[in-house]
């Protein structure tokens, strides 16, 4: 399509709005599906039952009879290194097998910095192990309670753990850093500061157990999680290796913690973004969005999504690496959340250069796109108008007929009366925006029979009792702009189409527009 449309458009291309308005980073913290895996990974963690014939990922080595907590506290106070033992271990049983384990009552027995000097007890891993454990449950609770084993130094011992020869030391001090990294900015750099990225990218071997390898990516998914402030650039440019190589392992709990490791490193500045993309996994990315796992596509998208907020530069690399052929299929998906990712990200890349915009009607993406428009969830509605609307703002005169004729009119005109303002004047900036181009292809009578067979004249109409002032003036605009009262624009309307013009006709998507 050559560039005819730099002189047509030069009047309302964009409207004014650069790629940074246009493309949309996400606002949330962390997704809410993320919240919830962790919360439950850690639970079932902390519930992890001596009794179990296959306890994963930590074996218990022998029974002991049960302690009350005086008990506990009497024999940890003990300089019998056995009865030292069999306490810990008690209260680490006590904070594995209850559904509430009294973490509070653990704390207020002051039996913390006790078991922080445990760890340090080389020659002895077993209590070092059970004391390690018993901290790693404490840590996973509360930001209080995680404070709690933070303050009485408990991370430079664990770092050091990571050393240590003994394996299961080893795994659950990768735990217990996890579970202190998870709880906020604060606490992950602290972690960090402790110097705990090279001994944890050590462990990662081929050899590495998958169910250890899981607990180290899970962790290493920590140390690249939360913003204000965002992770040190050398957490990103230091875990970008190992990432490269975990989101090929054959575990869907790996490849999704890998994922969303890189859907946090990704979600924040272009420079950020650099670091991924240059990395080199974009295609591996493009790969696993075919995955059946929803575990696994749901990061991918995010992190795929995350990449084309960035650059026009950032933003070809995943079309070139052929990921709009895939979104047809997601773009349908049964998940509503992945429908709506999915929106998200063709929105950024048609707020794109006029090439990207190309690429996304090439791949015919248009009618499924309509399709969610007319039928999915609310929150992919949206998403897909924005979609369609940035295409009309900086695409070409070929793209916002080809958008007309895949019948992107008549969902534009229905969800004119939902409730969102925001959304209602994205809607508005896409009817103008057609509009526009109808005028300059004197198409414009017919393509306001369009939108009145839409019964879109009403709901404008109806507009200009809107609440918000914005919405008001916006619909007022249209409506006087276009569709004023018989004979005084008819000198604009010509409803024949000029030679070498464009018809505004719907079609089917995926036919070839008329010129």
């Amino acid at each position: 399509m050559p560039g005819m449309e730099n002189n047509r458009l030069s009047s309302f291309k964009n409207k004014g709005r650069d790629n940074s308005e246009m493309r949309r980073r996400r606002q949330d913290v962390t997704v809410e599906l993320r919240k919830s895996k962790k919360n439950d990974q850690l639970l079932k963690r902390r519930n992890i039952c001596a009794e179990e014939e296959t306890p994963m990922p930590l074996q218990e080595q022998k029974q002991v009879a049960a302690m009350s907590l005086d008990e506990i506290v009497a024999s940890v106070k003990s300089t019998d290194p056995i009865k030292q033992f069999h306490a810990v271990q008690s209260a680490r049983k006590m904070l594995s097998r209850e559904r509430h384990p009294p973490i509070n009552a653990i704390i207020k027995a002051n039996l913390i910095p006790t078991f922080v000097e445990f760890l340090n007890y080389h020659d002895n891993p077993s209590i070092q192990f059970e004391a390690a454990w018993a901290l790693t449950n404490i840590a996973s609770g509360t930001p209080e309670q995680t404070q709690a084993v933070v303050s009485q130094n408990a991370i430079p011992a664990f770092v050091k753990l990571l050393s240590s020869p003994h394996e299961n030391v080893k795994e659950q001090a990768v735990w217990a850093l996890g579970n202190i990294a998870g709880d906020g900015p604060a606490l992950r750099d602290e972690v960090i500061r402790h110097g705990v990225l090279n001994p944890l990218l050590q462990l990662i071997t081929p050899n590495t157990p998958t169910n250890y390898l899981r607990n180290i990516c899970w962790t290493v998914s920590n140390l690249c999680r939360n913003k204000n402030p965002y992770p040190p650039e050398e957490v990103v440019v230091g875990v970008l290796p190992a990432l490269g190589s975990l989101i090929y392992n054959c575990d869907k709990e790996v490849l999704a913690d890998a994922c969303w490791a890189l859907s946090y490193l990704t979600d924040g500045t272009n420079s950020r973004i650099d670091h991924v993309v240059r990395s080199g996994v974009v295609p591996r990315l493009v790969q696993l969005l075919a995955c059946e796992e929803i575990s696994v596509v749901t990061p991918t998208l995010r992190t795929l999504g995350n990449i084309v907020t960035g650059t026009d530069d950032q933003t070809q690399v995943v079309v070139e690496k052929g990921v709009l052929p895939v979104m047809a299929s997601l773009l349908r998906h049964p998940k509503n959340n992945i429908q709506k990712e999915s929106c998200w990200m063709i929105s950024n890349i048609t707020a794109g250069n006029v090439t990207q915009i190309d690429e996304v009607i090439k791949a015919g993406l248009l009618g499924p796109l309509i399709d969610v428009m007319l039928k999915g969830d609310f929150k992919s509605q949206k998403e897909a108008c924005w979609a369609v609307t940035n295409l009309t703002s900086g695409g070409s005169v070929e793209h916002i007929v080809h958008a007309v004729q895949a019948g992107c009119l008549k969902p534009l005109c229905n969800l004119l009366t939902v409730q969102d303002a925001k959304i209602i004047h994205v809607i508005l900036e896409a009817i103008n925006n057609i509009l526009l181009a109808a005028k300059q292809l004197d198409q414009l009578e017919t393509v306001c029979l369009m939108i009145e067979e839409c019964e879109g004249i009403e709901k404008l109409e109806n507009l200009q009792e809107h609440k918000q002032q914005s919405v008001y003036e916006a619909a007022v605009e249209i409506i006087e702009k276009y569709f004023s009262e018989p004979g005084e624009d008819n000198q604009e309307l010509a409803p024949e189409t000029k030679e070498n013009e464009f018809e505004f006709n719907p079609v089917a998507s995926n036919t070839p527009i008329a010129i």
